[in-house]
């Protein structure tokens, strides 16, 4: 037996365009001195489900029990839509863009993601589960906070999301930013 500890989180891939979008965002937000930390590219994604410290021993049972509920699932599309912010714009923490359409599929798969990992050893979220993509984390304490509003009122063309897939990821954490690795990756029918 390892006693190897993974983070690991399952999540969507987003289309590319994405990263467009960021790039036109980050002009919009007057940071005021402030740190804005952005997403790495090749980091945006819809999370579904932040399952954290994993012993590597656990990765194939996980891997066994989510397989058969998303390869149960019909694939999805959505809209990615609008910008927020957590938990308020007068201090945000989190700046992401919305996922929009139907989610009614989305929070029953992630609800039945959430039954089968507790019964694991993965706590259920407490929280209902909101779907958006995080663009960018903000640190506190600092000298000042970024004026976000510009970022709250940008408008962009809908981009579509297919939801067809998803991965099994592995987070490394690192000075420079997080490292993910695909674990597995399960589809949807």
């Amino acid at each position: 037996m390892s006693n190897l500890l993974l983070r690991t989180f399952l999540s969507v891939p987003v289309p590319s365009e994405i990263v467009k979008l960021q790039k036109e965002l980050k002009t919009v937000v007057n940071n005021h001195g402030a740190k804005v930390n952005w997403m790495q590219n090749d980091n945006i994604h819809l999370t579904l489900k932040f399952i954290g410290d994993t012993p590597d021993d656990d990765v194939d049972q996980i891997g066994h029990t989510i397989k058969d509920i998303i390869g149960s699932t019909k694939s999805m599309q959505f809209k990615i839509s609008g910008t927020g912010c957590f938990p308020k714009k007068e201090r945000p923490r989190i700046l992401w863009l919305g996922i929009n359409g139907d989610l009614i599929p989305l929070q029953t798969l992630v609800t039945k993601i959430n039954e089968a990992l507790d019964h694991l050893g993965y706590p259920k979220e407490e929280k209902n589960y909101l779907p958006h993509l995080t663009l960018a984390r903000i640190k506190y304490p600092q000298k000042h906070t970024p004026d976000i509003s510009s970022f709250l009122n940008a408008e962009y063309e809908p981009i579509q999301l297919q939801i067809n897939k998803i991965h099994f990821m592995r987070s490394e954490l690192f000075f420079k930013g997080s490292v993910y690795t695909i674990l597995d990756t399960h589809f949807l029918t």
